[in-house]
């Protein structure tokens, strides 16, 4: 199992997929926010307008602009580098490989959850980090303690979305294929924008971390967050499950 996951891991930080997928999503956090926060101090009155909360120049307007960014590119981001985990394989013709190994499918399988666990554990960490740095750079003052908690908000909403994109890898797996995999990404994010549109609350699990964190945690119960961390455990048990059923000849 242990060689499973170094051989995953060197997959992933060596390829071009991981590298951008890690950079789009934390550079390119910071460098939207770095453009809200420019124009905001211009005075640009319909970007105001726009960001709501996140057009203070404050901890409180960094933090919410950073939560709103996650909400938006989040299941994407994260989905597409699941996708290509899983369906590389497929794609590159390297699955027949992986039959005539002494490890099972399901371990494989495992492997490339715990490796995306991992990476997406990263990518929430160095978001509460470059956040810390990004509002000290920006002269907003020492954190006071409602700062850390929504520095620690946005962190646990990046992870219980990373969790929630698990469900691309077993489509990918059931279809064999990298767009199949990509689409259901983008089906998540349609599926949580329109949740929380119709008003489905916290029971709309895709929804729940986003209305979470926007809320500062007052509209959304432990028990509604708990259903995401069981969605998330269900699929990675459905794909471990596909990938120990994995046949050569479909």
């Amino acid at each position: 199992m242990n060689a499973a996951v170094r051989v995953e891991t060197l997959k992933l930080t060596r390829s071009p997929v991981g590298v951008i997928g890690t950079i789009a999503l934390v550079a390119g956090t910071f460098a939207l926010l770095g453009g809200i926060t420019a124009a905001v101090a211009q005075g640009n009155p319909d970007l105001t307008a726009k960001a709501g909360p996140a057009a203070e120049l404050t901890w409180h307007g960094l933090i919410s602009g950073a939560v709103q960014i996650t909400v938006a590119a989040g299941f994407l981001g994260f989905g597409v580098v699941l996708a290509w985990i899983f369906a590389r394989e497929f794609t590159d013709g390297t699955i027949t490989g992986l039959f005539a190994l002494a490890i099972s499918r399901q371990r494989i399988a495992l492997a490339k959850l715990t490796v995306y666990a991992l990476w997406v554990a990263m990518v929430s960490l160095a978001l509460m980090v470059g956040l810390l740095a990004m509002g000290l750079v920006l002269g907003y003052g020492a954190p006071d303690a409602d700062t850390w908690v929504g520095l620690g908000r946005v962190g646990v909403l990046a992870l219980l979305t990373g969790a929630l994109a698990v469900p691309v890898a077993w489509v990918a797996t059931l279809s064999r294929s990298l767009l199949a995999g990509v689409g259901t990404a983008i089906g998540l994010v349609i599926i949580a924008q329109v949740g929380a549109l119709a008003g489905a609350g916290g029971w709309m699990p895709f929804a729940a971390p986003a209305l979470w964190a926007m809320s500062n945690g007052t509209v959304v119960t432990f028990a509604q967050l708990a259903v995401c961390v069981g969605l998330a455990l269900v699929s990675a048990w459905l794909v471990c499950g596909s990938w120990s059923r994995l046949q050569l000849d479909r």
